[in-house]
């Protein structure tokens, strides 16, 4: 069970890229971003203090999730991605669309209006229990990341000197583009723990950049919410890969008899309903191999492509299990398994259907 709210405040700028370094040939400006990290990256940290044979065990049992965000003086109610049967305006939730028989309508059974809403909000934990779709209560939520990116140029420096690498010969040229993020000073990153980090200044993510980590016992409403055995619906607060080292599936799938079936879902049947959007790309580096020199770089994991956090699920019969309740064989397995870094956590939704079980 989660215990923690792992705090992590930058000390100037974090690290935003996620493609390759680029070439006076190859100046793309925005390619590759990738922000907030993903708890892989924490999981780096947590690996790095816990190197000796007494942490193995603890580090073997590591669970974390994330990410997430909270303002500072309130980091108890920190956001998550807002499901998507919600349809924001104005920093409003104005309308929660329901499962009724084979459509997404509003509780009255009326179509939605058609109407720009906006994408990519993020909604405090604490309002998560007026999403009920009834429309006595409207919760507020945030429409803008707390964050900006800020690309600038750096020198890419020789291997032996501390001089700009000017050599032609290695097709590489003498710059790269850094993708900076500057966070909002009232503002902190959120991922969640069963284990305590000593607090302190580390290393995060790419480039050195350094941040300041604090934990928090974990309290209400969260705890509350991350022990409720979901049902029908659920949504995702965090991004979820499926299926094997080489497939990617929309719902988790096991192997059995050489085919892969839900486990949600009968072999031949698809999902009751789900409302997601597009996938999103994921990636991580990998520790060094045991045998390998002291200087071998990271291994890059495969890339794959995850169902994005806010994914609505409809499923025929309660599941009745709590998310940490889920079996590893649900998940992926690369270096350690994908649930590990909280691969598709969900919340409950109970509201979001209404229709009889079949």
């Amino acid at each position: 069970m989660f215990q923690y709210l792992i705090l992590i405040q930058p000390l100037g700028f974090l690290y935003g890229s996620a493609g390759r370094f680029l070439s006076p040939e190859n100046l793309v400006g925005r390619s590759g971003t990738s922000f907030p990290p993903s708890a892989a990256t924490l999981s780096g940290i947590f690996a790095a203090q816990w190197q000796t044979a007494a942490h193995k065990e603890k580090l073997e049992n590591l669970q974390l999730a994330g990410p997430f965000w909270a303002e500072e003086s309130d980091v108890q109610n920190f956001y998550v991605a807002t499901p998507f049967n919600c349809l924001v305006k104005d920093q409003i939730i104005q309308h929660i669309l329901t499962w009724q028989g084979e459509k997404w309508l509003l509780p009255s059974g009326e179509k939605p209006p058609n109407d720009k809403f906006s994408t990519g909000s993020w909604v405090g934990i604490k309002d998560w229990e007026h999403l009920q779709g009834k429309g006595e209560i409207k919760p507020k939520v945030k429409t803008k990341n707390p964050w900006k990116f800020l690309p600038h140029l750096h020198p890419r420096l020789r291997e032996n000197e501390r001089h700009v690498n000017t050599d032609a010969a290695d097709h590489q040229g003498s710059l790269f583009l850094e993708n900076a993020v500057q966070l909002d000073p009232e503002t902190c990153l959120v991922y969640l723990s069963n284990e305590e980090i000593p607090e302190g200044w580390y290393r995060f993510g790419g480039e050195g950049h350094l941040v300041e980590i604090r934990c928090e016992a974990i309290a209400e409403p969260a705890k509350t919410l991350l022990a409720q055995p979901l049902q029908r619906s659920f949504a995702l607060i965090t991004p979820a890969i499926w299926g094997s080292n080489r497939l990617s599936y929309r719902e988790p799938k096991v192997n059995r008899r050489n085919e892969w079936q839900s486990v949600w879902y009968g072999t031949d049947s698809n999902p009751k309903s789900m409302l997601t959007q597009r996938s999103q790309p994921m990636r991580f580096r990998l520790g060094n191999c045991k045998d390998g020199p002291p200087n071998q770089a990271k291994l890059l994991s495969r890339g794959r492509y995850a169902v994005p956090p806010g994914t609505v699920y409809i499923v025929d019969q309660p599941l009745n299990k709590t998310w940490q309740e889920w079996p590893k064989d649900w998940f992926p397995t690369e270096g350690y398994s994908f649930k590990r870094w909280g691969c598709g956590l969900s919340l409950s939704l109970d509201w979001a259907v209404s229709e009889p079980l079949t």
